[in-house]
């Protein structure tokens, strides 16, 4: 039977295309906040990290109602790092809207999440959102738009998708350009006209799907998901349908359906709609809940594998113990295989030492994002350069290829076209647009990319768009060259002065400012030389009766380049490492010691 009054729907878009934005205007005019209550920007980026980077990095489930009609909506993230995010969302919906901007049209991301959606049968609601936009050039991106269609071979119900164009900043929505509307009436008009009402029978077999969890400090894990079929109800055994066993007679200590920014307790749930439950213990994303006479489990969710691996080590630096308060290898792999159970993207390996941990994922930002999630939390931790995760097939090494897209000045084509092909780039497709800007097309394996971005942005002098999605896997590219310089390194502990400093501005640019404890290993700097250069970064003017103590107060030192969390996850070398704590971000080398580096540097020039 068919569920007339649920809509089940997802919002799919680019990085920074305004998605959630819409969302809030949806919210506010279907009357789920009072009419006085403060709502901020972007409610629904409710993570702290979201808030600062401005990307929505976890998929979050919210509800209207309209005319009677509630709409499940969920706000999926718009970033490639993030597609196991997309892939479980989709599996919850009948449908999908497509946010694209009026101006940039569709990106590379767009492409990405639309396929998954594609591939799904979906059937697509094209919304050009940012019409308020003075470089606006909305025929254009609708065209580009049906030409992506096609060239994800969409079927011909799913390109004859509605088009509908919004300012989401103001909460307008127009069927036709110029006409009177004045809010987003059309908008939810259009989804309960053209996505399918969910088709479930609610006395069959209950299966629900396990798609999302969450965790509340009152009851525990929440399992989020779409019950596909029959009843669940309060005080009632059911079977939990893991991956390799059924654990029967589980109860729910709570059974919520969700309404706004909230979740809504029920004593029963209907079939076809988007629910959470908690009480079921050591549940994983992709179990099934059944029945318990007859349980019955659904296909379990399948995402893309991950293409980037990085090791996480235990802290065991000078300084270690000092500023965190989750400090040991116990400590870490519970956090760890903690953010494994909730993310199916996110892969865990223990190795033969007790101390590493290899962290398998979809890319540096994730990795960045878990790492500072982690940081937060008040975890110490090390962790090392990305690699990436190769594949044999037919007795060759298969490394995964990506594919470049970059919008640039055009004065900068021939260096940064140099650059890649360095790194193995290979120029696919090159156009003028006429307005001093130039879009180009690369296929790069992935290694090539890694620690790319930092470089990309200095050489295009802060104007340079850069996106990348995985093509899939190419043969072995060969050596490639990364840091095309050396480091300063930390001879001795103490801290930073400004008369070392001064002294090594000719030497290379300080990464670590005045007054900073340093320890022995430490990276303080980056050398403008190949080659790593141990210093004395601690080293004080000696007084005499000849000269002022107060002349240091002269010196004008350059600023130093503090770098962030994902600048130094790309900055470092095979032999450093990146020490995250609570309070710093410190980057060292694996061997602390000088001499013994010293002798490992003539081994591997003597192998």
């Amino acid at each position: 039977m068919k569920k007339e009054h649920l809509r089940n729907i997802a919002i799919i878009s680019h990085v920074d295309h305004g998605k959630t934005t819409l969302l809030n205007a949806m919210l506010k005019q279907t009357g789920v906040f009072r009419a006085n209550q403060a709502v901020e920007d972007r409610v629904m980026d409710s993570m702290d990290l979201e808030k600062e980077r401005g990307i929505t990095i976890t998929a979050k489930n919210t509800a209207v109602d309209y005319n009677g009609v509630k709409i499940n909506i969920v706000d999926t993230p718009g970033h490639a790092d993030f597609g196991g995010e997309v892939e479980r969302s989709l599996n919850m919906v009948d449908g999908a809207i497509l946010l694209v901007d009026s101006s940039e049209g569709p990106l590379p991301q767009t492409r990405f999440v639309l396929k998954k959606a594609l591939a799904k049968k979906l059937p697509i609601i094209l919304i050009i959102n940012k019409i308020d936009r003075s470089d606006a050039r909305i025929e254009e991106v609708i065209s580009e738009t049906y030409d992506l269609f096609i060239d994800l071979d969409a079927s011909e119900q799913q390109i004859e998708f509605p088009i509908l164009y919004t300012n989401a900043k103001i909460g307008v929505c127009h069927k036709k350009m110029g006409d009177s509307c004045t809010d987003l009436q059309p908008l939810l008009q259009t989804i309960i006209d053209s996505i399918p009402a969910p088709e479930a029978n609610d006395e069959g077999n209950p299966q629900f799907l396990i798609t999302n969890l969450d965790y509340d400090p009152y009851v525990g894990q929440i399992a989020i998901g779409r019950l596909q079929s029959g009843k669940l109800e309060m005080n009632t055994n059911y079977s939990l349908c893991a991956k390799d066993k059924v654990v029967p007679n589980v109860k729910f200590s709570a059974l919520y359906t969700f309404y706004g920014l909230t979740k809504k307790p029920v004593i029963s749930a209907e079939s076809g709609d988007i629910i959470a439950l908690s009480g079921v213990e050591n549940v994983k994303i992709g179990d099934t809940i059944s029945s318990l006479i007859d349980p019955q489990p659904l296909p379990r969710l399948t995402v893309d594998e991950p293409t980037v691996s990085m090791m996480f080590y235990v802290n065991n630096g000078p300084f270690a113990g000092t500023e965190g308060k989750f400090l040991t290898s116990r400590h870490l792999l519970e956090r760890l295989e903690r953010e494994s159970l909730r993310n199916v993207a996110i892969k865990i390996k223990k190795l033969e030492r007790t101390d590493a941990f290899e962290v398998c994922g979809r890319g540096e930002l994730q990795m960045a994002v878990l790492i500072e999630t982690m940081r937060r939390e008040g975890y110490e931790l090390m962790v090392s350069r990305p690699r990436v995760i190769t594949k044999e097939e037919k007795g060759r090494t298969m490394e995964p290829l990506e594919r470049l897209f970059l919008d640039i000045p055009e004065e900068f084509v021939g260096k940064i076209t140099e650059k890649l092909s360095i790194r193995k780039g290979r120029l696919e497709s090159l156009v003028n647009k006429g307005s001093g800007r130039v879009s180009m097309e690369f296929l790069i394996p992935s290694r090539g990319l890694i620690g790319f971005r930092s470089q990309f942005l200095t050489d295009t002098k802060g104007g340079g768009v850069m996106n990348s999605l995985l093509e899939g896997y190419g043969p072995w590219f060969g050596p490639i060259p990364q840091r095309m310089t050396g480091v300063l390194v930390a001879d001795r502990a103490g801290r930073v002065t400004t008369y070392a400093s001064y002294a090594m501005e000719d030497r290379g640019e300080m990464i670590v400012e005045v007054g900073t404890q340093v320890y022995a290993g430490m990276i303080v700097g980056e050398r403008n030389r190949v080659g790593d250069m141990n210093v004395n970064i601690i080293k004080e003017k000696k007084l005499t009766n000849m000269r002022a103590s107060t002349s240091d107060t002269t010196i004008i030192l350059r600023p130093s380049r503090v770098l962030s969390l994902d600048q130094a996850i790309e900055f470092i070398a095979e032999d450093e490492l990146v020490e995250v704590t609570p309070q710093n971000v410190r980057l060292r080398k694996m061997e602390l010691d000088a001499v013994r580096r010293a002798a490992q540097q003539k081994g591997q020039r003597d192998m």
